[in-house]
């Protein structure tokens, strides 16, 4: 049994991680958020104790480090704001612990450097939330382009919007220097999907750069990708609008569509399971896709490759 931390209790993600240390059979000793409502501990760990201060709970972290106290934090879940990720990684192993982290690990490439030197330095590992790589038809799809890969160089169109409302742009999300924008914030997931289905990008190119869309082009080791991310309900198909349906996800490879909508109650529990087994993904897994999209929104705009169809 693992001692667990969490930081950014209150946040939105953090039910799934809560669950999860849950269902894995850990604890929870330890939470942190500025916002206090978190009742929802009452319904896995009531016993947790609670901070509204970060400076207290590390204080509190380091008593239990130091103490030898049955209660010593193992791992430290961080499900915080993008922009702590990196401070928050770095307490963890500071205070002898692992961190389990959601994504985007870090916003920028050289955090991940700095990480590594302090992961020799404390014997510590750092781990990353990459789901969609624990989600049985996608881990499926990758063994079949493994075992029978096309006959000829396959075209991909991502598309994904997520509508949102006004207040998406005065939270941190909307802060570019904390979120990283949309292509960090909601694009990463995909692009870590897409470069583990078909290797490293060879180029680049970005199409439409705008607060709340972007779209562009990226040629892979293994395909030729056009990509669309929006927070736009207006680009929501006449039929997700018709049926009230608030997201559109698609993924097609030579017209073919993938189907992975359902199945995700339970990845981060599937995550969990792997971390503890000792087959977490690691910087390195984590690197790929902080460097694309860290160049995706630093490049200039282009008009090379082929373009969206949501590109107009």
């Amino acid at each position: 049994m693992k001692n667990f931390a969490l930081t950014g209790v209150a946040g939105y993600i953090a039910p799934r991680h809560l669950q999860a240390i849950h269902e894995t059979g850990n604890r929870l000793v330890a939470a942190v958020d500025v916002h206090d409502s978190v009742g929802i501990l009452d319904r896995y760990f009531p016993e947790t104790s609670f901070f509204t201060q970060f400076e207290r709970y590390d204080r509190h972290a380091e008593k239990l480090r130091f103490a030898g106290h049955p209660d010593k934090i193992d791992i430290v879940s961080i499900c915080s704001p993008n922009y702590l990720h990196d401070a928050h990684i770095r307490h963890a192993l500071r205070i002898g612990a692992d961190a389990l982290c959601e994504k985007p690990l870090v916003l920028n490439p050289w955090n991940l450097d700095a990480l590594e030197e302090m992961e020799r330095e404390h014997q510590k590992k750092v781990f990353n939330v990459l789901q969609l790589r624990v989600h049985p038809s996608l881990m499926a799809l990758k063994q079949e382009l493994a075992e029978n890969p096309p006959a000829k160089r396959p075209s991909v169109q991502l598309s994904y919007i997520t509508s949102r409302g006004l207040w998406y742009h005065y939270s941190w999300k909307g802060d570019l220097s904390k979120s990283g924008g949309i292509a960090t914030n909601i694009g990463i997931h995909f692009f870590d999907m897409l470069m583990w289905f078909f290797g490293a990008p060879r180029q680049s190119h970005v199409h439409l750069r705008e607060p709340h869309k972007m779209g562009g082009f990226l040629e892979l080791e293994g395909a030729d990708v056009s990509w669309y991310l929006s927070l736009d309900r207006e680009d929501l198909p006449e039929s997700a609008k018709q049926n009230g349906q608030p997201t559109f996800r698609s993924i097609t490879i030579d017209g073919r569509e993938i189907e992975f909508s359902g199945g995700f109650t339970d990845l981060h529990t599937r995550v969990y399971e792997e971390t503890l087994a000792g087959r977490g993904f690691g910087l390195a897994d984590a690197r790929p896709s902080i460097e694309l999209v860290h160049g995706i929104r630093t490049a200039p705009l282009s008009s090379k490759g082929a373009k969206s169809p949501f590109i107009r």
